[in-house]
């Protein structure tokens, strides 16, 4: 069983929602990223998405944006964020995804990735500009090698569409909580609960939501909704702010885990 669907698994036998954590793979460095993964998984974090630094992140906030620069100045690219899985995999067995832009798949190629991301320990991929209609060019790669293809749901997806998404995705359904890109507003509690008993009527796929989630408080009223809180910009901005700290580590670790804890407590 793919370890994204165990955590669901295992979260719903316990009555309890997931903590997903977003990084920029690269920022401030990959050896840092290396380290930092693990120091998440063990604050609480269920699942870790891996953030691929691209050039024009269309669907990111200037957090994120000024993240996927730095890693790329840093020498920051898909082969080396590979190898560093590799490398994090031998310590950390939490369920991990690459969140991606198609381009630097296409440019690596598909059918190499897949192979290549399954061997280093990849769960699933998250590819912000890959439609369901054009999903096949990756899933049928993809699909053969076990990854999970998570795809996102935004509040303006009409009932059909949704619907589409749901049976092309894998692992998780990735709900935008805001109109707009990472990191630049606060989701609508009460709309944000309409929306969902909208996608909730369409498919019963696990649920995660994000962008704009940055407190725990956030998080704690969020997670009764869905079945999984995801935290990005919030926790980049941490790294960044940190990046030159011993205690870095210390410092994310512990931010990480009030998340996790105000998520619980929500349960």
């Amino acid at each position: 069983m793919n370890r994204i669907d165990k955590t669901f698994q295992e979260m719903k036998q316990k009555r309890t929602k997931a903590l997903i954590a977003y990084l920029t793979a690269g920022d401030p460095s990959l050896d840092q990223t290396a380290r930092l993964i693990p120091a998440i998984a063990e604050a609480g974090a269920d699942i870790i998405e891996i953030g691929v630094p691209f050039s024009d992140p269309t669907a990111d906030g200037p957090i994120i944006q000024q993240a996927s620069q730095r890693a790329i100045q840093g020498g920051a690219n898909l082969p080396s964020i590979l190898e560093m899985i590799r490398l994090v995999r031998k310590d950390c067995q939490a369920p991990l995804i690459l969140f991606s832009y198609y381009n630097p798949i296409h440019a690596f190629g598909p059918e190499r990735f897949a192979r290549e991301a399954q061997e280093a320990g990849v769960d699933g991929v998250l590819i912000v500009d890959l439609p369901p209609e054009e999903a096949t060019e990756l899933t049928r790669f993809t699909q053969p090698a076990g990854l999970a293809f998570i795809s996102l749901l935004a509040p303006t997806s009409p009932d059909e569409r949704i619907g589409l998404i749901a049976k092309s995705a894998g692992g998780f359904l990735y709900f935008v909580s805001i109109t707009g890109v990472t990191g630049t507003a606060s989701p609508d509690l009460f709309q944000l609960k309409r929306d969902i008993a909208r996608v909730r009527r369409i498919t019963y796929m696990p649920l995660a939501i994000g962008f704009g989630i940055t407190t725990p408080a956030q998080a704690r009223e969020i997670a009764p909704l869905g079945d999984a809180v995801v935290i990005g910009s919030a926790l980049v901005d941490l790294i960044d702010r940190q990046s030159a700290s011993p205690d870095l580590l210390k410092n994310v670790h512990n931010f990480v885990k009030e998340f996790k804890e105000a998520i619980n407590v929500s349960g």
